[in-house]
């Protein structure tokens, strides 16, 4: 048992009998696999209606109270009057949504769903679904779906055909995925039926794969905006000069103006991640000076001379 079952309905100890009752109806209706579209409202759904099925029984919420989590281990002659009534078990105890736990054989979870046999869907569930829903009732459309996908900021850039592998409560199962140029993190791409199963003559729901941006020793993205690093050597700095800057889309040139201190921003327009439907973003190069790590003698001697001649505090400017 993962949770305390009162607080898997969100009630207190102290709840009586419709109290418990008005709580699973809520939590079903918002819950259910045909109504709630989140992959994991199956796992919700299953949590709720065992809680329900215990709690609802006077005599097995009697044996919980009394025992906790251990109270299905309990032998039934520990208590006579339990004994005398007879307990019912399983994993879904004699709740509403009767039935045992998955691969048990009928009246269980299975692949396709729950069986709703005996569930009066048009009492707890009203209209939503135009009438009556489950067996008897029309087709109902598939749940929508949701995944991630990580890509480089390379990939991301450029697009294109990619083959993933998803694994699911079936099995692993191949997609190949059109990948649209300029992709950026946390935007969806869609897969339009390829989510889950419809019941009856339902269309199936779709599969959104949510895109992660892998980070990048070189790139940094903010939004559409690239940001990248460009090294210039001193006097590169000093007396301006036109360097190579590369960017996920290849090498450009960039003109540092003189005078350019570690940390300037140079703006290449348009040079970011690609939009489809609107303006690329740019490209950012910030400076970063470097020095000779080991100076030769007469590098050393044309900076020592620049250091007598030089009148330039960098202590001192703001």
């Amino acid at each position: 048992m993962a949770r305390d079952y009162y607080e898997v309905l969100g009630v207190p100890r102290t709840a009586d009998a419709a109290e418990i009752q008005q709580a699973f109806r809520t939590l079903a209706r918002r819950h259910h696999p045909d109504v709630n579209r989140d992959p994991a409202a199956e796992d919700r759904f299953k949590e709720i209606n065992e809680a329900y099925s215990v709690l609802s029984d006077p005599e097995t919420r009697k044996r919980y109270d009394r025992f906790g989590a251990d109270f299905r281990q309990i032998p039934e002659d520990y208590d006579e009057r339990v004994a005398a009534q007879g307990f019912g078990g399983g994993a879904y105890g004699g709740g509403p949504f009767r039935g045992r736990a998955a691969g048990e054989g009928p009246g269980g979870w299975t692949e396709g769903g729950f069986d709703t046999s005996g569930v009066d869907f048009e009492d707890l569930f009203g209209d939503l679904f135009g009438g009556r829903a489950g067996r008897g009732g029309g087709p109902v459309p598939g749940a929508d779906q949701q995944a991630e996908i990580t890509l480089t900021v390379e990939e991301a850039y450029r697009g294109g055909r990619r083959k993933i592998t998803l694994g699911g409560p079936g099995g692993e199962r191949g997609y190949d995925v059109n990948i649209p140029a300029g992709v950026i993190d946390g935007q969806r791409i869609r897969l339009a039926g390829q989510g889950g199963r419809g019941r009856g003559r339902g269309a199936a729901g779709d599969l959104y794969l949510v895109v992660r941006i892998a980070p990048h020793d070189r790139y940094r993205l903010s939004g559409r905006d690239i940001h990248v690093d460009l090294p210039v050597a001193p006097w590169e700095a000093v007396l301006g000069a036109a360097v190579p800057v590369t960017g996920p889309g290849g090498t450009a040139t960039v003109q540092v103006p003189p005078g350019s201190s570690t940390g300037r921003r140079l703006r290449l327009r348009g040079e970011g991640m690609p939009h489809p439907k609107g303006s690329p973003g740019d490209l950012y190069a910030e400076i970063k000076v470097m020095v000779p790590p080991s100076p030769g003698p007469r590098e050393r001697e044309l900076f020592e001379e620049l250091a007598a001649v030089s009148a330039f505090d960098p202590r001192k400017q703001t």
